[in-house]
């Protein structure tokens, strides 16, 4: 996989103006991981998820929102619908044909369903968003929103009991990727 992109969490949101709407805390010279630590500990641990939707690589963020949508969601081996199966192959093996898959299901799928944004988080990885329609490239933006929709949406069908230790969860099997990266 990708080697770590960045070194604070400034250049993460230099690199992606986007995610000064998607964070409530301000950006900081801080390392990445310093930063989202104080995410995790903050008032909103939900700006948690949105930073390593954007720190993480593509692959990698697509790969960890699948993951925790399956957690979220208790998805089983062998319940998964072809959405989250799209975006886990994409990952595995991330071919044009595989990412238009993804493409193909996300767009043809309800929005309301945190696997159909797992699905579109891997086919707006890059190439062309719109076939048929001419060419709309995917612009750097569109995987980490998808990848932060996907896990939010999930996250909402948690009962409030279990919200905060499972988001941690979440949290943390990001934070082994991003350590991965390193």
């Amino acid at each position: 996989m990708a080697r770590q992109r960045f070194s604070t969490a400034q250049e993460v949101f230099d690199t992606f103006p986007s995610a000064c709407d998607d964070i409530r805390a301000a950006p900081t010279a801080e390392t990445p991981l310093t930063y989202l630590h104080a995410l995790r500990n903050s008032g909103t641990p939900e700006d948690a998820v949105t930073f390593l939707a954007y720190v993480l690589g593509r692959r990698e963020g697509v790969w960890w929102a699948a993951q925790s949508v399956r957690l979220l969601a208790r998805i089983a081996t062998g319940q998964e619908d072809a959405m989250l199966l799209a975006a886990e192959d994409w990952v595995r093996d991330p071919e044009d044909q595989r990412r238009r898959e993804a493409l193909r299901l996300g767009m043809g799928s309800d929005r309301r369903l945190a696997t159909t944004w797992v699905a579109l988080a891997a086919a707006w990885s890059g190439g062309n968003v719109a076939p048929g329609q001419g060419a709309v490239m995917a612009t750097p933006e569109m995987t980490p929103k998808a990848i932060r929709t996907g896990i939010l949406v999930a996250l909402a069908t948690v009962t409030a009991r279990e919200r905060a230790s499972r988001l941690q969860l979440c949290v943390d099997a990001g934070v082994r990727l991003l350590k991965a990266e390193a």
